[in-house]
């Protein structure tokens, strides 16, 4: 009699609930999971929704959907089956940091999107079970709004000395040997932790690449003992419904709220020694330059997730609130890239070029309507207004039709180029609402 395959949803659910039910199992068998075509055909329109640029040997989704899915597919479980599966290099991109300084992506090929990602479909399942609830990063039904709004909830009930965390690049810092160890500790299969040394060793002796799969979830793995010790600071220290000391984590951006009751002066002080204590061993470093303690009370401000966060009376000066707006370098970044696709544009019709400013715009705007966005909204969509009819009046005039700026109206604009027009701001939603 043949047993029904087991789908990869359940299998992921079966696996999580042993994980969850014996903390110290150990996993082995999981190889042959990784090489179905489910879960190869399943990583693929992961990677395939995410998109991105092709990698070092230039194929792109339209390469592989032209030649075949299922050859592409099948060529790679081969490969692993048989042992002979080698990653190519990553591709390295520099992106401009506000700084001045770059940060490297290093992007792989599909063909490795594909099997990190079926790596890390199998994995996580693992480690899900594991991780910490303070950490928000990259993580199944976890957003980045609710970290904020976790933050916000610890600033609002009394942890007003704030230690907003800088890691100094903590992507390139990750020793393999202490990753690979953490693996081992819940997988016990020769031949995934040889895939996962081949993974990580493919970008040098150390660190893991930014713009893998499989890295984020290697970096939440590697932080998280650490996230647990804070997690057992939180319980130690409440008083009754109330935290003294709370830490919230989306992959290396880090904050840590402490009571700013005087019965807990030097507290803040305390956390933070016991930070540099538990990164130590790791190799992971504190950017002291920009690592802050700032009290919320003083009307001092801190960073997390793209916005700054200040303690500000509301209106009626009767209580207080969050202010969040959205970072100037959030603003820079994304008048930055509208500016590069005019400038990329060519002589691509305008209707095709406001297409894809408006990706940019609908992206940017959700994940940053859930401030107090209003202003940066009119900054930025002034801005694209002012880049679209400057390109739209140097058209004509290469044309040689003297038609001035202001001809371009708002009704040209938004009627007949459809540029995007969704800026309203919607509240961040309470905690209990993302749980």
């Amino acid at each position: 009699m043949t047993k029904t395959p087991i789908h990869l949803q359940e299998l992921r659910r079966r696996i999580y609930q042993r994980t969850k039910s014996e903390p110290t199992h150990r996993f082995w068998g999981l190889f042959t999971h990784i090489t179905k075509m489910t879960t190869l055909h399943e990583a693929y329109q992961h990677a395939k929704k995410n998109g991105g640029a092709p990698g070092i040997d230039g194929q792109s989704f339209a390469d592989v959907e032209r030649e075949g899915v299922i050859p592409f597919l099948e060529n790679i479980q081969a490969e692993l089956q048989a042992g002979t599966y080698q990653p190519q290099a990553n591709r390295k991109v520099n992106i401009p940091k506000a700084n001045g300084k770059m940060r490297t992506l290093q992007i792989p090929s599909i063909r490795d999107r594909v099997v990190q990602g079926a790596l890390k479909l199998i994995l996580e399942a693992i480690f899900e079970a594991d991780f910490c609830p303070n950490s928000y990063g990259f993580r199944p039904k976890r957003s980045p709004h609710q970290a904020l709004a976790e933050v916000r909830r610890s600033v609002l009930r009394r942890m007003t000395t704030v230690i907003d965390v800088d890691l100094s690049r903590y992507f390139d810092m990750i020793r393999h040997s202490i990753l690979l160890e953490k693996i081992a500790k819940r997988v016990q299969d020769p031949q995934v932790m040889h895939l996962v040394k081949q993974i990580i060793k493919a970008t040098g002796k150390i660190g893991v690449p930014q713009g893998g799969p499989f890295s984020p979830l290697a970096a939440n793995i590697y932080l998280n003992e650490v996230d647990w010790t804070f997690d057992a600071i939180r319980r130690k220290t409440a008083e009754g419904n109330y935290e003294a000391v709370n830490y919230h984590r989306f992959a290396d951006d880090m904050v840590i709220t402490v009571s700013g009751h005087s019965s807990k002066r030097g507290w803040a002080e305390l956390a933070l020694q016991r930070l540099r204590e538990q990164l130590e061993p790791l190799g992971v470093e504190l950017n002291l330059e920009k690592t802050r303690m700032v009290n919320v009370l003083k009307g001092e401000s801190f960073s997390f997730l793209g916005f700054d966060l200040r303690r500000v009376p509301n209106r009626s000066r009767t209580g207080t609130f969050i202010l969040m707006t959205p970072k100037k370098k959030a603003r820079i970044a994304v008048k930055a890239r509208i500016r590069e696709l005019i400038q990329n544009g060519g002589a691509k019709p305008a209707k095709d070029l406001v297409k894809q400013i408006n990706a940019v715009l609908a992206g940017w705007v959700n994940y940053f309507r859930v401030g107090n966005a209003s202003r940066a909204f009119s900054e930025v969509r002034d801005y694209t207004e002012m880049k679209i009819r400057t390109l739209l009046t140097r058209r004509k005039r290469i044309r040689k039709r003297s038609i001035g700026w202001r001809r371009w109206s708002n009704k040209y604009l938004y009627n007949v180029l459809g540029l995007y027009w969704d800026w309203k701001v919607y509240p961040l939603k309470s905690v209990e609402r993302y749980r």
